[in-house]
């Protein structure tokens, strides 16, 4: 019989604790497209992204203008002087390759250095509504696939702090 009290105290113990657990849920896309700083972060990236594109352009109108010249050139050429013409378009045209590649890592790593204050500011007005409205979890608002009467929209809330961190 105490072994049945007590372990009927425990579960109401375990069900009152389980009472005052408090949700949240916030959309972290609709606070990052209210950002400013979102906005400059991708007007950065889309300059870079254009002046390397304007690179490659140059680039590979450059080896367009190489390889038409020795096509128009290849029929009164040496055959020793074709392999060399042909070594050197060969050689240009990796490096269009290379080029590229290093491209678009830049353009990852720009991204990533644009984004990450933006994402640790989010982050960190999370945590501070967290700790102020005394959450036990605040979820994304796009991942649940049921969110109950007892979590919390508090979008607006981490807005506002996000205003308060400026």
């Amino acid at each position: 019989m105490k072994k049945y009290i007590i372990a009927l105290a425990a579960m109401f113990t375990v069900a009152l604790g389980a009472n005052a657990q408090k949700f949240g849920h916030v959309d972290t896309q609709s606070i990052m497209q209210s950002l400013p700083e979102l906005t400059k972060a991708n007007g950065e990236l889309q300059a870079k992204a254009q002046e390397l594109e304007n690179q490659m352009k140059e680039m590979q109108d450059e080896f367009q203008k190489n390889y038409e010249a020795y096509e128009k050139a290849k029929p009164t050429l040496a055959p020793k002087d074709q392999e060399t013409r042909e070594a050197e378009l060969q050689e240009q045209y990796t490096k269009i390759q290379s080029a590229a590649q290093q491209n678009q890592q830049d353009l990852q790593k720009l991204q990533q250095e644009k984004m990450q204050p933006i994402q640790q500011k989010i982050m960190t007005a999370i945590q501070n509504v967290g700790k102020a409205g005394n959450y036990t979890y605040i979820f994304e608002a796009s991942a649940p696939l049921y969110t109950g009467t007892g979590s919390k929209d508090v979008t607006a809330e981490v807005k506002a702090e996000i205003n308060k961190l400026k």
